[in-house]
């Protein structure tokens, strides 16, 4: 019990010290880049109406749904080790070339090009 107690009691000095210095540490200085919103490269302070690139949308799409389908991957090291990897290895085989067509298709449609 006694044990308990010591390390609950340095736990609780070591969090209020590290609480009050992180208050007396930081220098505030803050001026009006510091002060403004930041909108993803928006003047926060104009119009809200302004036409806005559907290709950054189109991009922004393309990148996470290509991430999440990669992260269908993760498990393969686990799925190797199984009874029957031939499986495994046909469904992986199978989803990056799913990926690959995708990405093949994209290209061709002229999804990936920055510039018209």
């Amino acid at each position: 019990m006694n044990l308990i107690t010591t390390v609950l009691m340095i736990t609780a000095i070591l969090s209020l010290i590290l609480m009050m210095v992180s208050f007396w540490l930081p220098q505030m200085n803050p001026d009006a880049e510091k002060l403004s919103p930041y909108e993803c490269g928006f003047d926060p302070l104009g119009s809200a109406r302004l036409p806005f690139s559907l290709r950054f949308f189109l991009v922004a799409i393309l990148f996470l749904l290509f991430d999440l389908e990669i992260a269908l991957l993760l498990p393969l090291p686990w799925g190797i080790q199984l009874f029957n990897p031939t499986s495994t290895l046909i469904w992986t085989i199978t989803v990056i070339g799913l990926l690959t067509l995708g990405l093949i298709y994209e290209w061709l449609q002229g999804g990936l090009e920055w510039a018209e």
